[in-house]
């Protein structure tokens, strides 16, 4: 019989140190920090230590004014993570496991004050055998977290980047630097005496004549003598097929459930988002479940077919969903805070709900970020929302080429196959990709013939091979598409552009002419409303709307397009509310004419997703269509009426 016992509902505690200093002062009282320099606090797990230091009053708010600067000395600290297990949990005679979904920096976890592992991998999840090391009363856990990497921010040096935490924390062109630090995902304690499921590993096909569905499941469970296991196939309480099989058969070939009478999955706007549950339980030779797993799953075919008048060489960028094409039309997806960790539930909802709103069909989960969480797959498998995720590499600006160090690769593999374990049964999940423009020195965009990317289509390969695998985005033989070479057939999957420089009418003549087959990023600039400026503006000026202003350039002064304003309007001495109101209503402008341009072309266009979707920072102006506050800038009404469109 297996157990779990969720830790996050313990009294955690949070102490900050002078770098090595709590290693001469260790003491096995929860809580009790003398030598410290922030002595105890409360903290929540999952969460940031950026969050308990906020709400304990030692840290100011990081989106007002110019206030995340007055927050970096919290990455010159050891922090400590503190709780005691509770008693009832651990088992005598049994095997405890101690496993965190997500720690975001680098340190090591003790128990009892004796070091157990380290850990210096956000992206990876960290289990670890406490059994030998509990003592038979009291039990203290701490996770220390060290000093975080010093720079892995939006400009460097890819090639160089091989610390495995989050990117965008550091600053990228839509948030400061608010290094996140702490236990981002549920940490959980798994008590069991050998039997019990170790992982699974599902496949879904559907049919649509007539409609029908397949489910593959293989994987390993461990028990000794004779045990045997039972997968039920359910929607709503309601059993649509059973399968039970001895546990050797299962280890070795799996089982199958063919041609069930099952209703397919569909994008939002094409249909229902039918999900069903698979119930898989270990019996023992008395028919008793002593463990069991329950996972949601869709049935869907998903293929790609090249767009009309494609060069014969490019890639397919028409999605084919139970076999009718669909445009694929949405937004590139962030984390939505920075302190991802902190992110309520509800917020998540919100923001997906937007975007179904919206009229969009796919959202892209951008490579300087993680893996986007159980959460948020789930609400896109019950929106229809289909989802593009990327592994976490990205562009620096100085060098895009991804590290060719064989450490690197195996480490990226390893992250790549814990991604595809942990998410692949989702049905809105349609595309696996090595991450966010990554280039050769020539700036092209790089293929499997780099041996990073390479390896991580063989990983996909081997553990998802029904789902594609795109090397990067942008892909093909053009990051971008340039209007001198419209024509030319070397356009496939491009970025940009994200601003009109000129006049709209120079904007609207690119698109007319446009001959990509696919838009993965495009975008336009537009201000965040004047309340919002005002509310987060802390001690600045909100005026002017300048590079001269810190304010406006605390983020990035690439959307900052007062002088435009000013050539265009000739007023020089406008207001906060006067600058806001052109912004937003040229950005709505821009992007409604290239979604429109897009869409119009398919099926010579495959898709069009805008660059970005929310701003998870107040910034004064950015490429995002939905305000921190989660509000439509007048962009986003203008993408939904494009979206909404059904005439192709």
């Amino acid at each position: 019989m297996k157990t779990t016992c969720d830790l996050s509902t313990l009294s955690w505690t949070l102490s900050g140190w002078i770098p090595h200093l709590w290693r001469l002062a260790r003491t096995m009282e929860v809580g009790a920090s003398p030598g410290a320099d922030v002595p105890a606090i409360p903290a929540q797990v999952p969460g940031s230590v950026q969050k308990a230091l906020l709400d304990a009053g030692l840290l100011p708010d990081w989106n007002s004014g110019l206030n995340a600067r007055a927050c970096e000395w919290v990455e010159n600290r050891h922090w400590i993570y503190e709780c005691q297990l509770p008693p009832e949990c651990l088992d005598a005679g049994k095997t405890v496991r101690l496993t965190f979904e997500g720690l975001d920096g680098t340190g090591e976890v003790l128990l009892n004050a004796k070091p157990l592992a380290s850990f210096a991998n956000s992206h990876l999840p960290l289990t670890l055998d406490l059994t030998p090391h509990l003592n038979s009363s009291r039990n203290v856990l701490q996770v220390v977290f060290e000093c975080s990497p010093r720079w892995l921010g939006q400009f460097g040096y890819t090639s160089r980047m091989t610390d495995w935490k989050v990117r965008f924390n550091y600053t990228w062109d839509w948030t400061p630097r608010v290094v996140q630090i702490g236990m981002f995902a549920g940490v959980k304690l798994e008590i069991t005496d050998g039997a019990e499921i170790e992982d699974l590993w599902y496949r879904t096909r559907g049919a649509m004549s007539p409609q029908s569905g397949t489910l593959e499941m293989t994987g390993h469970i461990s028990a000794p003598g004779d045990h045997s296991v039972r997968v039920t196939l359910t929607q709503d309480g309601r059993t649509i097929d059973s399968v039970t099989t001895s546990l050797e058969s299962f280890n070795s070939s799996g089982v199958a459930i063919e041609d069930a009478p099952v209703r397919l999955w569909w994008p939002s706007g094409m249909g229902p988002q039918t999900l069903y549950g698979v119930h898989t339980e270990l019996l023992d030779g008395a028919g008793r479940v002593v463990d069991q797993r329950l996972k949601r799953v869709g049935f869907r075919d998903v293929r790609w077919q090249r767009c009309k008048g494609a060069p014969p060489a490019a890639d397919p960028w028409i999605c084919v969903v139970n076999g009718k094409p669909v445009f694929l039309q949405g937004v590139n997806w962030v984390p939505p805070l920075p302190n991802f960790a902190d992110t309520p539930p509800a917020r998540y909802k919100t923001l997906l709900e937007a975007y179904r709103d919206m009229g969009a069909n796919v959202v892209r989960v951008w490579g300087g970020a993680t893996l986007e969480s159980e959460l948020f797959y789930d609400l896109c498998d019950e929106m229809g929302l289909m989802v593009w995720q990327e592994f976490p590499l990205s562009s620096s600006g100085v060098d895009n080429y991804p590290p060719d160090d064989a450490g690197s690769i195996e480490t990226l593999a390893q992250i790549a196959a814990s991604y595809i374990q942990r998410r692949h049964h989702h049905p809105s999940l349609i595309i696996w990709c090595g991450g966010n423009e990554l280039q050769n020195n020539d700036r092209t965009p790089c293929g499997v013939e780099h041996p990073m990317l390479a390896r991580l289509g063989e990983v996909c390969r081997e553990l998802d091979p029904t789902r594609r695998y795109l090397p990067t985005s942008s892909s093909g033989p053009r990051f971008g598409a340039s209007a001198e070479e419209f024509g030319k057939g070397v356009h496939w999957d491009v970025h940009g552009p994200w601003k009109a420089d000129s006049d709209l009418q120079a904007w609207r003549d690119y698109w007319k002419n446009d001959d990509a087959l696919f838009r993965s990023e495009t975008g336009a600039p537009g201000a965040s409303s004047a309340e919002m400026i005002r509310l987060y503006s802390g001690e600045c000026e909100v005026m002017p709307c300048t590079p001269d202003n810190p304010l406006w350039r605390r983020t990035s002064a690439w959307w900052i397009e007062w002088e435009q304003f000013v050539r265009e309007t000739g007023n020089e001495t406008a207001s906060l509310e006067d600058y806001v109101e052109w912004s937003q209503k040229r950005q709505a402008e821009a992007l409604s004419i290239a979604a429109d341009a897009c869409k119009s072309r398919f099926p010579e266009c495959g898709g069009f997703i805008v660059w970005m979707g929310h701003d998870c920072f107040p910034c004064t102006a950015n490429t995002s269509v939905i305000e921190f506050d989660g509000k439509f800038k007048p962009a986003a009404e203008a993408l939904k009426a494009v979206f909404s469109r059904t005439d192709g």
